[in-house]
Parts: structure tokens; C-alpha cells; sequence
């Protein structure tokens, strides 16, 4: 696992645009306001690209990389086309698969299981209908909270861009791998969920 990963504070910070396809975030220290990853969608073909204009948007395939600016990569989002619920299959560094993520039918608000590559559920995220806020719970304990941080009326008006602060709790320990499906999680919420 990259060390980048050990950190417990992330500002997630989406590129702006008024007719975009893609989804590209920037990952910054909240400190320094320096970019420590990207978030990139590279290989988006041209079909999905004219239904991400559609009100099938949610239902594209996608395929993200989380990078270090120097290039290396740090983990891999996946999802094919979605009729109803989505399942999400997270990669590191090596392309092998280290979890997914399961939406849950009927749910207010958005939730997922996240899982091991044994389908063992590791932890759930859960959100709120009535705001942008979403946490990482195993049973009572909470492991990450993400909320939305506005731009400002004028940008969040007319464009879809959205900024995000993803805190993990100093309690997950630096090496586990829930860091990276965490992370990997942060782009599923805005990409299945909010959209």
C-alpha cells in the first residue's frame, strides 16, 4: 500500500466543468492545499461519453485511477454498466482486486457495503438523504466520515463540481487495506450515488 494512504485527512477537490463527461478529482493535503493524488477516468469511450449527457448517466460503466502526481498508481475503481444496483470492484496498485462495494437496495440516502475480496463485509457506507454527509460504520464504530464541502453558490449553481473533506479516524491502522477502499469509496459516493 502506497503511503500516501496513511494519512487520516483528504481534501477531495472535482475539476469544474459545465458540459463534462468525465469525472477527474484532485486529492489535496487540507494543510498545505498541495495535490497528493489524482483521480483520473482516462479510458472513457465515446458511447459512454454521449450517455453521461443522458438521464442514464448513472448507469455508464467507469473506470478510475487514483494516482500519485508523479504517476504512480495507488488504486483502481471499476464498474461495468448498471441497470439497478451497482457493484464496484477496487484494485491496487497491481491491478489486483482488494475489495468491492455493494449497493443496498432501498435505502434513504445511499448505502453500500464495503467488502473484502471474499465478499466479507469489512464495513458499511451510510448517508444521509437530507445532506452531503456519509459514514464508514462496522456496527457502532465509525472508521471514516465524508461531508461536502461547498464551493460557493455561484460555482455549485452552474456547474456539477463537487468538493469533498474525507476524515479517517486515527484508529484504523495506517497499513489496512480499508484505507484504500475508503478512498476508492469517496469516488463510488459521487459517481452511483450523487450523480
Amino acid at each position: 500500500m502506497h503511503p500516501v494512504l496513511k494519512r487520516n485527512d483528504y481534501f477531495v477537490k472535482e475539476h469544474v466543468g459545465m458540459f463534462k463527461a468525465a469525472n477527474n478529482f484532485d486529492i489535496l493535503d487540507p494543510a498545505t492545499q498541495q495535490v497528493i493524488l489524482t483521480c483520473r477516468e482516462e479510458q472513457l469511450g465515446i458511447i459512454t461519453k454521449l450517455f453521461r449527457f443522458t438521464d442514464y448517466k448513472r448507469m455508464t460503466p467507469f473506470h478510475v485511477e487514483i494516482k500519485t502526481p508523479a504517476g504512480e498508481k495507488v488504486v483502481s475503481v471499476k464498474r461495468g454498466i448498471s441497470l439497478f444496483l451497482s457493484t464496484v470492484q477496487v484494485m491496487d496498485e497491481q491491478d489486483r482486486i482488494i475489495g468491492y462495494f455493494k449497493q443496498k437496495f432501498f435505502t434513504i440516502g445511499g448505502k453500500f457495503d464495503v467488502m473484502d475480496p471474499n465478499s466479507q463485509v469489512l464495513c458499511t457506507l451510510k448517508g444521509k438523504w437530507t445532506s452531503w454527509d456519509f459514514r464508514f460504520m462496522q456496527g457502532e464504530k465509525e472508521l471514516a466520515h465524508v461531508s461536502k464541502k461547498w464551493a460557493g453558490i455561484g460555482k455549485e449553481l452552474f456547474t456539477s463540481a463537487d468538493n469533498y473533506m474525507l476524515q479517517i479516524n486515527e484508529e484504523v491502522h495506517p497499513d489496512s487495506p480499508v484505507r484504500q477502499l475508503i478512498m476508492a469509496a469517496v469516488m463510488c459516493i459521487d459517481m452511483v450515488l450523487k450523480e
